[in-house]
């Protein structure tokens, strides 16, 4: 697990200063369009739980089976919380349901929501359902998830560590993620402090603009700004 590239965590806190859109926006500025897939998280995402600023962490993956039993498969989960515990840095918790019937049982709930969150995860993000909701909740534990039921059954961690979709985006291990209401964006680590500096230039962009239009534009205002930013 340590073999993680990380980054300081300034770097983390700088760019949690910004929402998921803003550092969308910039990441094409520094590398171009990429494929959605790799980009920004599906509309099926959705946040159950607000938080007051945005969550940025390390992506730690894993997959799970919630409703039929697996013989002869080991139980990861405990490795899984392991880790969470081990990297002693922001970490957000990714679960994804690979059942032969997929998003049909819950794979988070409320003790692993207090559990993540003691062992250190600042959010987790499930490619499939939830439970528990309010429980998650008290337990202060940013959620985004793609469906919610009440129950499941035969429960198990199969795999951790590797690549996974969650709402039409992929995340792998390592992963830097931000998160807010509008859903999640990855950032690849080495683009990370380019990243940074074009927030701050579109920040400023939109800034200009909202004050532009802020109020009714007259006839001259919209040709020239028609004619400044064409």
């Amino acid at each position: 697990m340590n073999n993680l590239n990380q980054v300081d965590q300034s770097i983390i806190s700088e760019l949690s200063k910004y929402d998921s859109a803003t550092v969308q926006n910039a990441s094409i500025l520094v590398r171009g369009y990429i494929n959605h897939t790799d980009d920004y998280s599906g509309p099926t995402l959705t946040q159950y739980m607000e938080s007051k600023k945005t969550i940025v962490g390390y992506a730690l993956t894993s997959k799970w089976t919630p409703l039929y039993e697996k013989k002869g498969v080991d139980d990861k989960k405990l490795d899984f919380f392991d880790n969470i515990f081990k990297m002693k840095i922001p970490v957000i918790s990714v679960l994804s349901d690979v059942e032969s019937t997929p998003n049909r049982g819950a794979i988070m709930g409320d003790g692993m929501a207090y559990q993540m969150k003691s062992l250190g995860s600042v959010g987790v993000i499930v490619g499939g359902n939830a439970r528990d909701i309010k429980g998650i909740q008290e337990a202060n534990l940013p959620l985004w998830a793609t469906g919610h039921v009440p129950g499941h059954g035969p429960f198990k961690m199969i795999e951790h560590g590797t690549t996974v979709q969650v709402a039409d985006l992929t995340i792998n291990q390592g992963d830097i993620l931000v998160c807010d209401f509008d859903g999640v964006t990855r950032v690849e680590i080495n683009i990370l402090n380019d990243v940074i500096k074009m927030c701050k230039e579109v920040r400023k962009k939109e800034k200009t603009l909202h004050k532009y239009f802020s109020m009714k534009v007259s006839t001259k205002e919209w040709e020239n700004w028609k004619k400044n930013n064409n």
